[in-house]
């Protein structure tokens, strides 16, 4: 009895205390919100629906072949956003090209993207709200978190995709000239363009495996059937990447005209060479005047202490021993 006694006294006194019972109150006000809204969402968007669920891991292991990592985000995120995707047939194919050329090409990659919006955007505010009467801040100033929040859980994915996109673009550039160099002593071996790229996706699986997964991902749609020009186009919106769109505007060229491929294959591997060491010299160019503001503003005030700071501390002591 005493041990319960023990254990009510703290509940007894914040009941007695106005404020901390405010505070309390607001908290689990809070906390029934959320919950509520969660609840909302998963009977509205039918994420507890086993029969849904079974069909998006059945859809997913088809079309990755093994269950990965992403299932259970996909599980729970895809329903929610999938209420989310706008239903303007240009913005929906600009997404999916996005996300395709961040590296996402399962099927459910822009509901994820929405879902993880809508997550980001909803949580961290609604978590700011249940904390906010335990900081004692004006309320202005809580509403003005809890609008930063939202908004930049808002921004935040698609500020995640630029990312992603930006450094997917530069592993296929920094790839290109190897690809190149390979490609071209494949197709003078002898081996047809397809199997030159099939060979140099094998090749390149180590050394750099985003460029080794988009040829690979072109010989498979050859082999299913798609056509070799069909297959560079999808190739070339696939990627994004400048150099490809110039390399698959040479090849259909080659094609069309039906020269040699391993000497046009040759002659863009030179192009994209002088164009690399322009870029170079370019940025070696560019490196005095960069090196100039750190030097200013870093370097100089520092070698200025060094060199004068001795000199003038003994001309201020000689002044103070003269009196002056």
């Amino acid at each position: 009895m005493d041990t319960i006694l023990a254990w009510l006294q703290p509940l007894n006194e914040l009941i007695n205390d106005p404020a901390a019972a405010q505070l309390g109150f607001a908290a689990l006000l809070g906390l029934a919100i959320f919950t509520l809204l969660l609840a909302l969402s998963m009977v509205v968007m039918g994420v507890s629906d086993p029969l849904r669920r079974r069909l998006r891991r059945l859809e997913a292991s088809g079309a990755d072949g093994t269950a990965s990592s992403e299932s259970g985000f996909r599980e729970w995120l895809g329903p929610m956003g999938e209420k989310l995707v706008p239903s303007e047939e240009a913005a929906r194919s600009r997404i999916a090209r996005d996300m395709r050329r961040a590296g996402k090409r399962s099927p459910g990659a822009v509901n994820i993207f929405f879902g993880v919006r809508l997550l980001l955007t909803a949580v961290p505010p609604l978590l700011m709200l249940m904390v906010l009467p335990f900081l004692r801040i004006p309320l202005n100033i809580g509403a003005l978190l809890i609008a930063c929040l939202a908004v930049i859980g808002y921004l935040l994915p698609r500020f995640w995709l630029a990312r992603a996109i930006k450094r997917r673009t530069r592993a296929l550039s920094r790839g290109l000239p190897d690809a190149l160099d390979l490609l071209v002593v494949c197709s003078e071996a002898g081996l047809g363009l397809g199997a030159a790229i099939q060979r140099v996706a094998r090749d390149l699986e180590i050394s750099h495996p985003e460029l080794a997964d988009e040829l690979h991902l072109y010989t498979l749609q050859t082999r299913a059937g798609m056509d070799n020009k069909a297959a560079l186009r999808d190739l070339e919106e696939r990627t994004g990447v400048d150099d490809v769109r110039g390399l698959v505007t040479t090849l259909l060229q080659s094609m069309r005209f039906g020269t040699s491929i391993a000497m046009t294959l040759r002659l863009f591997a030179v192009e994209l060479r002088d164009k690399r060491t322009q870029q170079a010299e370019e940025r070696a160019a560019k490196v005095s005047t960069k090196m100039l503001f750190p030097l200013i503003f870093c370097i100089l005030p520092s070698f200025l202490l060094v060199t004068l700071g001795p000199p003038i501390l003994g001309v201020i002591a000689a002044f103070s021993r003269q009196g002056l």
